[in-house]
């Protein structure tokens, strides 16, 4: 006799945790508390499912995911585009938790994603500071966009907060910087990937915060994850346009700004961006491709452990 498969779907919201287990069919809640997740953990321990799905939730699910890997449970953290857009393919159009529960668990039966790198402890405390510099520059730039319409009494008041949030930028850049290097494996991927020209502190940090997979998958896959691979089009006779889509749109807009950078003071990527345009592609199409050749070399470069220039 075969064992059937398992698969787990938990929809997670702020106090509660909503688990759907296919394909027995069981459904349970469980309070978003330590007990309630040991006592899931538990029961998930010992029924062994082959995949469990959780969606991205602005960070509620990173408490449970870590609970789930510590017991090396197999748990897959899904984007809600990705989930919602399979329920509206198997015609499941009403949303509440439960339901959602029972849609991630049929996600991971039919479509069975790879369970991806999980960021341990280190990772999720570099992940918050990057959040919160994004914050503070977020702030930082609406303050300064009101400074110009205020009145001289709010401009004051302005001025004032804008200086304190310049500070506490500050003092999240010393924190990153303090990090990261304490950390040797973060250390050393700042060390390869700063040493590229056009890559600079952010796009560095933004790389071994949000991109961990670096160097530890091949060019293909890194191309995809950063969502700059090129898709097919295609329709029977019809060649569409290849375009890319999906991806991390955080990594994505800093690449794009690195790789603007690159176009002018790094000679391989200026050189390959001149070939592109001498062969009529246009600017957009021809920067898409050098932003995927320079997250390219920098993939190769951590795997290999070499610095720019190197051998």
């Amino acid at each position: 006799m075969t064992t059937q498969s398992i698969f787990v779907g938990i929809d997670v919201s702020k106090d509660q945790l909503d688990v759907f287990v296919r394909p027995q069919g069981d459904s349970f809640r469980k309070p978003y508390t330590d007990e309630g997740m040991n006592s899931l953990v538990e029961y998930l321990t010992k029924l062994q499912p082959e995949l469990i799905v959780l969606e991205a939730t602005g960070g509620y699910e990173v408490k449970v995911v870590a609970s789930l890997a510590h017991d090396r449970l197999p748990v897959v953290v899904m984007n809600p585009r990705q989930i919602r857009d399979f329920a509206k393919a198997i015609g499941r159009l009403a949303k509440t938790d439960g339901i959602d529960a029972e849609v991630m668990a049929h996600f991971a039966e039919a479509v069975r994603p790879e369970c991806r790198l999980l960021a341990d402890e280190d990772q999720h405390e570099l992940n918050a500071l990057m959040t919160r510099h994004q914050q503070l520059v977020a702030m930082f730039t609406m303050e300064k966009n009101r400074l110009h319409t205020a009145t001289a009494r709010v401009q004051a008041h302005i001025k004032e907060h804008l200086q304190w949030l310049d500070n506490q930028l500050k003092k999240v850049d010393e924190d990153l910087d303090k990090f990261i290097g304490n950390n040797p494996e973060l250390r050393r991927k700042t060390e390869i990937t700063m040493s590229v020209p056009g890559v600079g502190p952010v796009f560095s940090r933004a790389l071994v915060s949000y991109l961990p997979e670096l160097g530890t998958v091949n060019n293909k896959k890194i191309s995809a994850l950063v969502g700059v691979a090129p898709f097919n089009c295609d329709s029977g006779l019809l060649k569409g346009k290849r375009i890319i889509w999906g991806g991390r749109h955080h990594i994505r807009s800093i690449l794009y700004m690195s790789t603007l950078t690159a176009t002018r003071f790094n000679p391989v990527i200026r050189s390959f961006y001149q070939r592109l345009l001498q062969a009529g592609k246009s600017k957009k199409l021809a920067i898409t491709a050098c932003m995927r050749k320079l997250i390219t070399i920098l993939n190769t470069m951590v795997k290999n452990d070499t610095l720019w220039g190197e051998n």
